[in-house]
């Protein structure tokens, strides 16, 4: 079983910035990749930032040039450090895993109980 694990959110004021980290954990896994979407009141989940092949990234266009994903010095995690945050950016922040089981070849995709973010003054 595959368990992923958020940390770091909070109340930030606009312009702020915050760091999430997230982790997964499970026995001879191997991941594909990972990600964070969020999910704001009212709203469909989206994604944020995703890290595929621990090399390649794409985000969405409203968080280019301010969030950053990146490989964790520890083995399947990721953070996310987001810069000049704005009142948009409230929202749950979800970290989704994916990948397989290294005997089995079985594929999981994860997902993380959520952190809030609010950014409000």
């Amino acid at each position: 079983q595959v368990r992923v694990v958020e940390s770091g959110g909070g109340l930030v004021q606009p312009g702020g910035s915050l760091r999430l980290s997230c982790a997964a954990s499970g026995t001879l896994i191997t991941i594909h990749s990972m990600g964070w979407y969020r999910q704001a009141p009212g709203k469909q989940r989206e994604l944020v930032a995703r890290l595929t092949g621990g090399t390649s990234t794409n985000y969405a266009d409203s968080v280019k040039g301010r969030f950053t994903i990146s490989r964790d010095n520890a083995e399947n995690a990721v953070n996310l450090q987001m810069n000049g945050l704005n009142p948009e950016d409230t929202a749950v922040y979800y970290c989704n895993a994916n990948g397989h089981d290294i005997f089995s070849r079985a594929t999981f995709d994860a997902w993380g109980q959520g952190t809030l973010v609010t950014v409000s003054s």
